[in-house]
């Protein structure tokens, strides 16, 4: 799903209206009837809704959902924020379809105007929706507060008020929703942690706007779906062998960090890799043979010369000694496949910036934020870093695999969403894992593109079934490893 600008939602909305073909106050009352039957779905018995409309087309759903309920015998007070322009023609339209079946409508022109607002009570935001430019001032802002001081149940409708939908809403007045009813798709705000407390609960309302407008677009920007991997996924043949799904080779781990090391390979080889080697120091073998005996153990003091590795992995735990740097180098200069950099790994080229210029065209790198932070430079915000993200991976030609609750994977200034996953990821090994997946599904001979977003899904996809037999809170990466047969084969 493409994630789409302002000008193309609008966009959206006229093309269904010409290829429908649909009025434009019929498809306002299509979105607000998915937007009442939701809201129906709440327990509303012996409460107050009172809904907040701007004089934009948000506010004419904000009144067609009011006219709504009150028809369905619900009780409902309408607040129009006035500022002496007239509204949308649609929004014109609703308001006197609203005058006709009540007289609680009410106008506010000050701050005394603002309504009591009891715990128990409803509150629906539509006073600006995603086509909002600029930060909410005056009257706005203070009536943004003001809901925002009550305890009530709060929905906003499209996107919260006050948010931006493709660019950073820091420091903005912004409506805190418990509940956010966005219209056909998600918006790029909703991906972001700097927004997750205004947000809420995000529910995505099909209301009929027409398929065929995407196919019209080019976007930079889009959510993986599960279309898309499968495609991508290559079912085993019945006579292939080990040698047919590669060599990797994980290079991670050191005094403290070996479980890295072990949850990355045993990612690695639960992800399909033929052949699976450790490359830790000689003294921790027997922890590695006796952990995981379907792996094969180097030495870290004697690196092979890569002559029949098919993909490495490189990172996790690694630690910045001497000779971890010096075998970092040594893979950088003298492998000659894209590889996966994860960690530790990151963090060394961090403090040498000079060896991103040597990083293997293609490569992955899977850094969190802050290990993204050390590389690139600090960011003002999350859409800068996601720009940031995009553009690297055109200057560097490598893919940045930007790891968060939707982790980004950015390849030639290109950006893909992922959408599996939960909290329970949330905790240490989680990345560990991710390296060893993407690590065997090169070896298995992806495109490193292919790699990355297949990895990336299925390890989202494996912390949603493991969440079936754990808690977000008791969810531990090994959890995560033992639920990857069942994220395949759900594909």
């Amino acid at each position: 799903m493409k994630l789409l600008t302002p000008p193309e939602i609008h966009e959206w909305d006229a093309y269904t209206i010409a290829n429908e073909p649909v009025s434009s106050i019929d498809l306002m009352e299509r979105a607000a009837e998915a937007c009442t039957d939701f809201i129906l779905q709440t327990d509303l018995y012996g409460k107050s809704l009172k809904i907040f409309c701007g004089k934009g087309n948000n506010g004419g759903d904000g009144l067609a959902i009011a006219r709504q309920l009150i028809n369905k015998g619900n009780n409902v007070s309408t607040y129009i924020i006035e500022f002496g322009a007239v509204g949308t023609e649609d929004f014109q339209t609703n308001l006197q379809r609203l005058h006709e079946i009540t007289t609680n409508i009410y106008f506010i022109q000050a701050e005394k105007f603002f309504p009591e607002i009891n715990g128990d009570d409803i509150v629906i935001d539509a006073l600006y929706g995603s086509g909002l430019n600029r930060p909410l001032k005056d009257l706005n802002a203070a009536l943004v507060e003001f809901i925002n001081q009550s305890s009530a149940n709060t929905i906003s409708i499209d996107v919260p008020s006050g948010m931006f939908i493709d660019k950073s809403s820091q420091g903005n007045a912004i409506i805190k929703a418990k509940t956010t009813l966005t219209f056909q798709c998600l918006k790029l705000c909703f991906l972001v942690a700097e927004n997750a407390e205004y947000n809420g609960n995000v529910k995505v309302l099909n209301i009929g706007l027409h398929p065929q407008f995407l196919e019209t677009i080019s976007s930079s920007l889009q959510i993986i779906e599960q279309d898309n991997i499968q495609k991508i996924y290559k079912p085993r043949k019945p006579f292939s062998h080990k040698g047919t799904y590669g060599h990797a080779l994980i290079i991670a781990g050191n005094k403290g960090k070996m479980g890295a090391a072990l949850l990355a390979a045993n990612a690695c080889i639960r992800a399909g890799a033929g052949l699976t080697t450790i490359n830790i120091p000689e003294t921790y073998f027997n922890v590695a043979h006796s952990y995981l005996p379907e792996a094969m153990c180097e030495a870290r003091e004697d690196s092979s010369d890569f002559e029949k590795i098919n993909a490495v992995g490189i990172g996790p735990g690694l630690g910045n000694k001497p000779i971890t740097i010096e075998l970092l180098q040594k893979v950088l200069h003298e492998f000659k496949s894209p590889i996966v950099i994860d960690a530790d790994a990151l963090n060394i080229i961090s403090q040498s910036k000079y060896l991103l210029n040597v990083i293997k065209e293609n490569s992955i790198l899977t850094p969190h934020p802050k290990e993204f932070e050390r590389l690139f430079g600090e960011a003002k915000n999350d859409f800068e870093r996601i720009s940031t993200a995009l553009e690297r991976s055109i200057k560097n030609n490598f893919i940045v695999v930007l790891k968060g609750r939707y982790t980004l994977i950015a390849y030639k200034g290109k950006g893909w969403f992922n959408a599996t996953g939960n909290a329970g990821l949330a905790k240490g090994g989680s990345g560990d894992i991710l390296t060893g997946i993407i690590t065997a599904l090169l070896a298995q001979k992806y495109e490193p593109l292919e790699a990355a977003l297949l990895g990336v899904y299925i390890h989202g996809l494996a912390a949603e079934f493991a969440l079936e037999k754990q808690s977000l809170e008791s969810m531990t990466a090994t959890d995560v490893i033992n639920h990857l047969g069942a994220a395949f084969n759900s594909l």
